[in-house]
């Protein structure tokens, strides 16, 4: 006969909690990531230039080296932080006209073409 009415004895310092389940190890972010930044790295991707900006960089001879495109892609993830949807980005001898939503430059004008300048639809300006 079995005894059912014995106590399994747990010393005072041992805690139990209930092992994880499938769905509480899908929820956790990767390498302490919160789940806004891994949203904000996939959703920023790679930069795109389009044919107008690519246009506009070629004809007035506006070479960007790997340290700019960090810089402008700096200035994006900083813009998309903020909530902005079309930014100018000033940098140097260069303004930049950016659809953060698309990831894509849309007009690029250099230093000698800027005095006099309007420039619309934009919702917010990042300085590098």
């Amino acid at each position: 006969m079995v005894n059912l009415t014995s106590k399994i004895f747990i010393p005072p310092s041992t805690v139990i909690q209930p092992a994880p389940s499938k769905q509480d190890k899908a929820v956790k972010s990767p390498a302490g990531s919160s789940f806004n930044q891994v949203l904000t790295q996939k959703l920023a991707g790679e930069l795109k230039f389009s044919q107008h900006a690519r246009e506009r960089l070629q004809s007035r001879n506006i070479e960007l080296s790997g340290v700019d495109m960090n810089n402008i892609q700096n200035a994006v993830n900083k813009a998309r932080e903020k909530g902005a949807r079309d930014s100018l980005i000033l940098m140097q001898d260069l303004a930049l006209v950016v659809s953060i939503k698309n990831n894509t430059v849309i007009t690029a004008v250099d230093g000698q073409h800027l005095k006099e300048n309007i420039f619309t639809n934009i919702d917010s300006a990042v300085i590098v």
